[in-house]
């Protein structure tokens, strides 16, 4: 019982951080880049929004700012990747570096900041978890939704092709390094996007909220291609995936919290799930190659021997 009642809540935070994972799948899949900025971002995302409710801004201008928020940590993790040379892993790190002091500015040099209750009612919420499942779901689909649009336009192409084949982008006259920073700036700005679902949901935003942030995303792709991979060829249906990714992983971590699992011990079970996931397509392809040469050594006996 214990478990069936915490579903709602499990669901909710998995879509949230499954939004946060479509902005990890940008890069990561999309751009073939390694980003490991969002831990920042995800963070920034957060301190603005309820920085801006605290001082009586309006809730969705707060979200829209937390967007935009996000999308100029991306831009310093492009420029820094692509203008000064830094490979993408390092850029992310130092754009996530310095992130924490701007976090704190953000916050009013406060690690932790609440939000005023009493004074407004947010759509989503721990005070109704059932309406909030429902308000994230349609963030979810309306998101995917406009992306896939995006995706199918002139622009989305040719940041699908940088990605897929630089090379070939190049002589094909794009600007690779133009879309490499636009991607990252996405991301970046749906990452922080969910940072403030997160901190409206949870009633606070911590300036150390973000941490381990990519794991989790990284968590939510993999797992959902994993499972989902084989029905979902649309790209549409591949970013819903990545939603159902997340909703699988929180689920999976309340499973075991309610088997007496430690809360200290959850960054250590995040890390091997990860690490399975992320070995099960090796394996596939090992035991594949390993049996499709069996076949083969046998289709030519039979052959040798019928001749």
């Amino acid at each position: 019982m214990p478990f069936l009642n915490a579903m709602p809540g499990a669901i909710t935070q998995g879509i949230i951080w499954g939004i946060m994972a479509i902005g990890v799948y940008l890069t990561f899949k999309i751009l073939d880049v390694a980003d490991l900025s969002v831990d920042g971002s995800f963070a920034t995302g957060g301190a603005v929004l309820v920085s801006m409710v605290t001082t009586g801004q309006n809730l969705y201008l707060a979200m829209f700012c937390a967007f935009l928020a996000g999308c100029l940590a991306g831009l310093a993790t492009g420029i820094f990747h692509t203008k000064f040379g830094i490979p993408a892993i390092l850029a992310g790190i130092l754009t996530q570096l310095g992130l924490y002091s701007i976090n704190l500015r953000i916050q009013s040099d406060m690690a932790n900041l609440p939000l005023p209750y009493m004074k407004y009612e947010y759509p989503i919420t721990l005070r109704n978890i059932n309406e909030s499942l429902i308000i994230c779901a349609v963030i979810g689909v309306v998101l995917i939704a406009v992306l896939y649009w995006f995706f199918g336009t002139e622009l989305g192409h040719s940041l699908r092709v940088t990605g897929s084949n630089l090379n070939m982008a190049r002589a094909n006259g794009i600007n690779t390094d133009n879309n490499k920073i636009l991607g990252i700036v996405l991301s970046n700005g749906i990452v922080a996007f969910s940072g403030g679902m997160l901190a409206q949901y949870q009633g606070f935003c911590d300036v150390n909220m973000g941490r381990g942030a990519i794991v989790i995303g990284l968590a939510a792709v993999i797992i959902g291609e994993v499972i989902f991979g084989k029905i979902f060829h649309n790209f549409a249906l591949r970013l819903l995936a990545t939603i159902f990714g997340g909703v699988v992983y929180y689920i999976v971590i309340t499973l075991v919290l309610n088997f007496g699992m430690k809360a200290n011990d959850l960054k250590l079970f995040t890390a091997l799930v990860v690490g399975l996931f992320l070995g099960i397509p090796y394996w596939k392809a090992q035991l594949t190659q390993k049996f499709g040469k069996k076949k083969v050594v046998v289709e030519e006996k039979e052959v040798v021997e019928n001749a």
